[in-house]
């Protein structure tokens, strides 16, 4: 399934990166869906679970700057968002209320290593599956699909797509599926690739006109043009496809299986539409979950 037009919904607040954060129930920007944690879950095999469990908390791994999909609030210290309130459903399914989850911003450049290293118990936050990621981590999912797109400044112009991008200054996060992309159909030069470890660096830049457009999936994009829409727009169609996955320890298949059983169950009795509708689905774009890929 391919969903080209999503949108996020418009959540304000300034940008807090932190390496860790504790998350209450969701606020008033949250899609209302309140998760009370399941009893006597049990997770046989699955050596990631018996970590948590003996730990009494669950670390869950996520983007903190990504208004729509993982957010952080720098007044409130809250997480909102759909991937967030996704990984609570996940937890609240293994058995961990919103009192006992620990949130971990991770960068896209070190997911993989935080979760073979066991810091981030599973990871939600716009992990796009694909063959390389896969020899190192595994997924569950897809939960949901979006499309590589391009954030301009609201005054350009010459930007009309990924084919107008010759000698244009381009930024997305180091170690993205975007940012790589971008080499490999080299997109423009080299030189005028731009890379952080976050995407709202390469917003900072383009609002103060050192580069010209941010690369990323539409729906972070459209968060980020939603925050400041007389600065900012999305333009061109999207030129990807970008299946979102939970990513987990490679080899806990046990883990993974329970968590694709999660997903399909949200999926079944609509609450990843009442999570979608709440938190991405504040723009008006419609969207249904894709079908899950289990191995």
């Amino acid at each position: 399934m391919k969903l080209r037009h999503l949108a996020a919904g418009l959540l304000v607040g300034a940008l807090a990166l932190t390496a860790c954060g504790k998350e209450g129930s969701p606020g008033s920007t949250g899609s209302g869906v309140t998760e009370s944690a399941a009893a006597g879950v049990k997770v046989d095999g699955s050596t990631t679970f018996a970590a948590m469990t003996q730990r009494g908390r669950v670390v869950i791994g996520v983007k903190e700057d990504q208004p729509g999909l993982g957010f952080k609030d720098a007044t409130t210290g809250q997480y909102s968002g759909f991937d967030v309130e996704i990984a609570r459903l996940v937890a609240a399914q293994l058995g961990f209320g919103a009192d006992k989850i620990d949130y971990k911003a991770v960068p896209s450049a070190s997911r993989e290593d935080a979760i073979s290293r066991g810091e981030v118990d599973y990871y939600v936050g716009t992990y796009t599956i694909n063959d390389k990621r896969k020899q190192r981590v595994s997924f569950a999912g897809p939960y949901f699909i979006a499309g590589q797109s391009l954030l301009v400044r609201s005054d350009e112009t010459a930007i009309t797509g990924k084919d107008t991008l010759k000698g244009k200054k381009v930024c997305s996060a180091t170690g993205s599926t975007p940012i790589q992309r971008v080499k490999d159909q080299q997109l423009t030069e080299p030189a005028n690739i731009v890379e952080f470890q976050n995407y709202s660096q390469c917003v900072d830049q383009l609002l103060s006109k050192q580069i010209d457009a941010v690369t990323t999936d539409d729906a972070i994009l459209k968060g980020y043009a939603a925050q400041q829409p007389d600065k900012l727009k999305v333009v061109g169609q999207t030129f990807s496809t970008e299946p979102y996955g939970v990513g987990l320890n490679h080899d806990d298949a046990a883990l993974r299986n329970k968590i694709n059983d999660v997903l399909q169950a949200a999926e079944t009795d609509g609450t990843w539409k009442k999570i979608y509708d709440g938190t991405l689905g504040k723009s008006g774009s419609p969207a249904d979950p894709p079908p899950l890929q289990r191995y």
